[in-house]
């Protein structure tokens, strides 16, 4: 019972934190809709990019919040993690064109595949994707860049993204979990936004019994979780 209502709670405070991102498309959404007035040439492909980035947000929210409360049956299946990471990049593209990053593909190695929720890791690493994109342009870094990228350590496979940002650093992502819902910025190191998208995919990787955690690969910075290889299919 106090763990299910220690999840309530910090779904609720989760709920804070998507509200308050949700006003960055919103009010995105409002200035495209006003300049599309003014000049009669509403762009309705930018509109429907912003549009579509709320919504996902929503959707992931709500699967991690119905995964925490097991209301979402959780079905374990081999995964590859390249083809997750590539159909993230896939979904993360026109954002990330939008915002002006430049979306890269990394991956270090042949893995087989990892025991894992296909729909909750996708999301989770949407999630991530779709807030670091947003707060890159506003970190002043000469290159907007974004990896995609797994790797190999010693505890399994790394899939995160990545990033020249110095600012992703374990303290601010300790700091801004206890800020949650809390703060209109509780990354304020890293964005200048909520920062929802962060904690959406903590909250979904949490649900598969995966953390979320500040991770480094190539030199780069970033945001990533480990996942077991699948040994009992390596082994057919």
């Amino acid at each position: 019972m106090a763990d299910r209502e220690q999840t309530s709670v910090l779904s609720q405070q989760l709920l804070l934190s998507v509200a308050e991102q949700l006003k960055l498309p919103l009010l995105q959404l409002a200035r495209q809709a006003e300049i599309g007035q003014l000049t009669k040439k509403p762009d309705l492909q930018a509109m429907q990019a912003t549009a579509d980035t709320a919504l996902r947000m929503l959707d992931n929210y709500v699967l991690g919040v119905r995964m925490a409360l097991d209301q979402y049956q959780l079905e374990l299946e081999p995964v590859s993690v390249s083809a997750v990471l590539y159909d993230s990049g896939q979904e993360l593209s026109r954002l990330a064109r939008n915002y002006g990053v430049d979306l890269e593909l990394h991956i270090g190695g042949r893995f087989g595949t990892v025991m894992a929720n296909r729909v909750g890791l996708q999301s989770a690493l949407v999630s991530l994707g779709a807030a670091l994109i947003e707060a890159l342009p506003a970190l002043e870094q000469p290159q907007l860049k974004l990896q995609l990228a797994t790797h190999r350590c010693r505890y399994g496979i790394v899939a995160g993204l990545y990033t020249d940002t110095q600012q992703l650093t374990t303290e601010a992502l300790r700091h801004g979990r206890q800020l949650m819902g809390g703060s209109r910025q509780p990354l304020m190191d890293v964005t200048h936004t909520a920062g929802a998208g962060v904690f959406i995919a903590d909250s979904i990787l949490k649900a598969m019994q995966l953390k979320l955690q500040v991770s480094r690969h190539n030199g780069l910075f970033g945001l990533g979780t480990v996942l077991l290889p699948n040994h009992q299919m390596q082994l057919v």
